[in-house]
């Protein structure tokens, strides 16, 4: 009996004891949706964007370098990372007309993640489009729009501004 107990009973117990106490961590690899959103949302301002013609790329054009006007390249776009997928545009710094409200536009979005694909209002085209995700990052979000009839492609780059 004397044997059973220290061979068997005692590093149970003392297994039990060291073993229960820990807690096993396991990584939560962070999703696409929640590197769009945040934990409750994320704001986007576009940056940069580059034209591809017949494969053949043109160098990276600043927004507010390109000539489209300032009202309009500094828009932001808020993701939201509710159920109904909210999206907000609004107005950045340069409003188009002094009478515009901040909020101008409520959309949703949608993302896939088995191709990689985002579709959302994109300001400065002035409409919803389905965007192929080229890099995404907590920080950087680049998509690409390719339009076949023309063999051409819009690839866009939005920094991350805000945060909640």
């Amino acid at each position: 009996m004397r044997q059973f107990i220290r061979l068997l009973l005692i590093p149970g117990i003392v297994g039990w004891l060291l073993g229960g106490c820990s807690e096993k961590l396991e990584p939560k690899p962070t999703t696409y949706s929640q590197l769009l959103t945040g934990t409750d949302k994320k704001t986007w301002k576009m940056v940069s964007f580059q034209i591809f013609d017949d494969g053949t790329g043109s160098a990276v054009i600043p927004v507010n370098q390109s000539g489209i006007d300032p009202c309009i390249t500094d828009d932001l776009l808020t993701f939201y990372a509710n159920a109904e997928h909210k999206l907000e545009a609004s107005e950045g710094a340069t409003k188009c007309a002094a009478n515009a409200p901040d909020i101008y536009l409520t959309d949703s979005w949608d993302l896939v993640n088995a191709n990689a694909t985002l579709a959302f209002y994109i300001p400065v085209l002035d409409g919803k489009y389905l965007a192929t995700l080229k890099t995404l990052t907590a920080n950087v979000l680049t998509i690409e729009l390719y339009f076949q009839d023309i063999n051409a492609s819009y690839r866009f780059t939005f920094n991350s501004v805000t945060t909640k």
